[in-house]
């Protein structure tokens, strides 16, 4: 019988292929048809539509009074600003910078899981993080090529930080969350008060997209983004969160930019180094320091 840890360890390692692969197909919409913020609006409400409906055929556990803060802390973190900067960043920058400055996200949340929930940090965990950090800086450093849609590129790194301290804190403080209530329940608040959040700030990108000039191949796209990065993503993560630890969880983002290198060599766009092995390798052998059990 499959155990609870390793049907999370699939979810996580789902929602982290899905985001290897939305640095590329987001970027292919933007800003061509739909800019950064109007991006995040139309992920806010087809994900918002989604958990909403689903959440009709779900048991209902109304939220508790003394939770609705965190509730709204976390929305704000991982449904506002996250994705706000993300995109926006994503806008200005190059995919390769975002995978580059998201592999720190496990460490920001390593960070915020010691002072804000006292969690003890093994030596091990450290190790892999760290040496996943380094596999992954590698990785993207030596793999990765220049974007020509890119105008405004340290504007849009200095986003991707802003991105990957916001959910590394939208990690930390779901986790208690997400073990108390359905992961359906859950996210169809987070979206709908995300959605609320974020609308005075993307409703004027949103209205001025032009949806019959994009072309399938666009409408696909954000049909990726809405049902692939958002709804499963964010519903894989919070069920992984049930069972492992935050710090567990923002560790495969590392395999975000291996991911990436492994479909563009399946594809023929790029191949693989000696480089790209040891990188890999450094990539892997982290995650197994972070993900692996540890006797008390």
């Amino acid at each position: 019988m499959v155990s609870k840890r390793t049907w999370a360890l699939l979810a996580v390692f789902g929602a982290t292929t899905i985001y290897a692969l939305n640095h590329t197909i987001a970027k292919d919409v933007m800003p061509t048809y739909v800019q950064g913020f109007g991006f995040v609006m139309i992920r806010l409400l087809g994900a918002t539509a989604l958990f909403w409906l689903i959440g009709l055929f779900i048991p209902k556990k109304p939220i508790e009074n003394k939770d609705f803060l965190r509730l709204i802390i976390c929305a704000f973190f991982g449904m506002g600003i996250n994705m706000l900067t993300f995109f926006k960043g994503l806008e200005y920058s190059t995919p390769i910078n975002s995978a580059v400055i998201i592999t720190t996200t496990p460490i920001l949340v390593f960070i915020f899981s010691a002072f804000l929930l006292k969690e003890q940090l093994t030596k091990p965990r450290i190790i892999g993080v760290l040496v996943g950090f380094l596999g992954a800086l590698l990785l993207v450093i030596y793999n990765g090529q220049l974007h020509d849609r890119a105008p405004n590129i340290p504007l849009g790194n200095m986003l991707f930080v802003v991105n990957a301290g916001s959910f590394a804190l939208y990690l930390v403080f779901v986790r208690s969350l997400s073990q108390k209530y359905h992961p359906i329940q859950l996210l169809k608040w987070l979206f709908l008060i995300g959605l609320i959040v974020c609308s005075p700030v993307t409703w004027t990108e949103f209205k001025e997209v032009t949806w019959s000039a994009i072309p399938f191949s666009g409408l696909w796209r954000i049909g990726f983004v809405v049902i692939g990065t958002t709804f499963l993503t964010y519903l894989f993560n919070i069920y992984a969160l049930k069972t492992l630890k935050a710090s567990t969880v923002s560790v495969f983002t590392y395999l975000q930019p291996v991911m990436g290198i492994m479909f563009a060599i399946m594809v023929g766009a790029d191949k693989l180094t000696l480089v790209g092995t040891f990188s890999c390798a450094a990539v892997l052998f982290g995650v197994y320091l972070v993900t692996k059990r540890y006797n008390a």
